[in-house]
């Protein structure tokens, strides 16, 4: 948070950035950013479903490099709480003049501690030199264009998911962020209370050597003996957010729920020398986040 000196000069330098917005950006922009929130916003530590769309300008010239879409969520007191950047699906260099480039993206809020309006700035930036391209749309300047705004709110449901057999132990980043994860065995257990109604299951996860398989990584979800979701793992072990709707027909009539992630192939970190890794357990996918989401008119909780 910011001091009192610090917020004073930071008003300063606000109206400095709002005067020179709002004569604005010399350049011509090269499209105009929109985005839809599902449902209108999200809750602390629940997922965030999001559809992003570019209208390409007529005139734009061709894009020199495949850039990077920034996202920033900003406080009511115009301080950055977190970000979600991300290549688009579709490279930028791909993205033609007169076009529309759309796409649906889902991220997890982070547990972070707060509560109330928040206000959503994107923008395109490259990776080798975070330069910014100019847009079109409204800007506080730093060509970051506001495209959404939204109430963030506390979970209010207590369906939990819990890491049940299979797994290792949790871990974290050493980066700061808070970002924790769980990796699994060949087989491992989730579990979570039987709603009796229909439920969205998302699941966050990912591969980080998946180039070290000679085949794609296989996973199945099951419910009992039921396979609920299949897929393959990419190269680049990007998973990102899957979402399931499962049917409460599937979900059976006991009171909990399990559901078992198993893999078709496991690796050993210690025995792949691209990772030169001392790590010796037997590990299969890795695992961020596990959420149920009941179907209206409650909403759901997570890990």
């Amino acid at each position: 948070m910011l001091n009192t000196a610090q917020k004073a000069w930071s008003a300063v330098l606000l109206a400095v950035v709002a005067g020179a917005c709002s004569r604005g950006d010399a350049a011509p922009p090269v499209a105009t950013p929109s985005l839809v929130l599902d449902g209108g916003g999200g809750a602390i530590g629940s997922p965030l479903e999001m559809t992003y769309r570019f209208a390409v300008a007529p005139d734009a010239p061709a894009f020199a490099e495949d850039y990077l879409v920034f996202v920033h969520f900003i406080d009511d007191n115009g301080e950055l709480m977190w970000t979600d950047d991300h290549p688009p699906p579709t490279p930028t260099r791909q993205w033609k003049p007169g076009s529309t480039v759309e796409y649906r993206r889902t991220m997890f809020i982070p547990k972070f501690p707060y509560v109330g309006a928040t206000r959503v700035e994107i923008g395109l930036f490259s990776p080798a030199t975070n330069e910014r391209l100019p847009l079109s749309g409204e800007t506080l300047g730093q060509r970051a264009y506001r495209v959404a705004t939204f109430n963030m709110r506390l979970q209010t449901d207590t369906l939990f998911v819990v890491f049940r057999d299979g797994w290792h132990e949790t871990e974290a980043g050493g980066d700061g962020t808070g970002r924790e994860w769980q990796w699994s065995r060949k087989e491992a257990a989730l579990a979570f209370r039987n709603p009796g109604r229909d439920v969205r299951f998302y699941l966050e996860a990912d591969q980080p050597a998946a180039a070290a398989f000679d085949a794609p990584q296989r996973v199945e979800l099951r419910i009992g003996d039921a396979v609920v979701d299949a897929f393959s793992i990419p190269p680049s072990g990007q998973i990102g957010v899957r979402r399931l709707d499962i049917p409460a027909s599937r979900l059976g009539t006991t009171e909990t729920v399990e559901m078992t992630i198993s893999v078709d192939k496991t690796f050993v970190p210690a025995e792949v020398p691209a990772l030169r890794s001392t790590d010796s357990r037997e590990l299969g996918v890795r695992v961020f986040r596990a959420f149920v989401q009941p179907a209206s008119p409650a909403a759901g909780g997570g890990r």
